[in-house]
């Protein structure tokens, strides 16, 4: 449903200077997946939406979306694809379902199945009691289902949502999403999500696609990310802190282990299933006749992931992108 090969954008900042905001991104997404971009903020995840839906011109590579190029057929795409910016996309002094109305009518609704539509979108997501209430009146959360609701009018077959909880507290993010996950499942549509929340990510998407510098650098499930390039921790603390060093040493003997290290009685170690080291270790040391006094096994987040990759925190801004001089552009 969404194919890119090598998308690139580049943008001109002085007289010979370049900044790479994409670089060579390959992504494919089914059709029904929804697909999470994580990355922290200046990474490209929007300007990558931003190429995929048309908004910006590609400087390099090639993108289709629900089988059409983004370059060459850009009225295509656009009629198969619903937007969602950061930012509130309906009129404020507008009612909410005449907004729903004209932007039926919009992408070509005649006038009874722009009504039908909004009626069902307003249904779907929760908002008939506020059918007649204007746009200004809503709070946060009832907005952004609106701007979801705009999104979906003529039926796109493909959603990209543009860090869509931004800005909103929990119990209304918690809301957001319980409504976005029943559109999907009503209409079975493709969803391409940007987000800077990890737990968004980790509980809602099939598959995270982590960006840093404009660049893919891991795309898998959450859970497969998490086990293979973080791994569980498991903490053991020794009763006798002078023992912790011989503790680090069993346990690669009970299991696979990535690391371990040690902080004064606490001996931590990563490993792909912590929950099945953490008994073989203790057994161990039982059997070496070394006394433990706790034992913890924490599961590794997407900042761990993301930490493994790069050396630094998802929540760390991306920094400066890198510079480039046209010769180094046209390479």
């Amino acid at each position: 449903m969404i194919h890119t090969d090598g998308l690139t954008k580049w943008f001109k900042v002085t007289r010979g200077e370049y900044v790479h905001a994409v670089r060579a991104i390959d992504l494919s997404v089914g059709e029904g997946e929804l697909a999470a971009v994580l990355g922290p903020n200046g990474a490209g995840k929007s300007t990558t939406l931003r190429m995929l839906t048309t908004l910006l011109e590609p400087s390099e590579g090639r993108a289709t979306v629900a089988g059409h190029d983004v370059r060459s057929a850009r009225a295509a795409v656009r009629q198969r694809i619903g937007y969602i910016g950061q930012g509130n996309g309906a009129g404020h002094y507008q009612r909410v379902r005449d907004e729903l109305v004209v932007q039926g009518y919009a992408y070509g609704l005649r006038r009874r199945e722009a009504h039908r539509r909004a009626d069902e979108l307003l249904d779907t997501l929760q908002l008939t009691e506020l059918a007649k209430r204007t746009v200004a009146t809503l709070s946060g959360g009832q907005r952004r289902r609106l701007d979801i609701a705009l999104g979906l009018m003529h039926a796109p077959p493909v959603l990209f949502l543009d860090e869509p909880s931004t800005g909103l507290d929990p119990q209304n993010r918690a809301n957001l999403w319980e409504h976005v996950l029943a559109v999907r499942e009503q209409f079975g549509t493709t969803l391409l999500l940007t987000t800077h929340y990890l737990d968004e990510a980790d509980a809602m998407a099939e598959r995270v696609v982590i960006i840093d510098h404009g660049r893919i650098i891991a795309d898998d499930t959450s859970e497969r990310l998490k086990a293979g390039l973080a791994g569980d921790r498991v903490s053991v603390v020794a009763a006798d802190p002078e023992d912790a060093a011989r503790v680090a040493e069993l346990a690669v003997t009970a299991g696979e282990v990535h690391e371990a290290s040690t902080d004064g009685p606490v001996v931590t170690v990563r490993a792909p299933e912590g929950r099945a080291l953490l008994p073989a270790w203790l057994r161990t040391l039982d059997a070496e006749g070394l006394k433990v006094s706790s034992a913890d096994v924490a599961r590794p987040t997407l900042d761990d992931v993301f930490l493994s990759l790069t050396g630094r925190s998802l929540r760390e801004e991306a920094g400066d992108l890198p510079v480039a001089t046209p010769e180094q552009v046209a390479a």
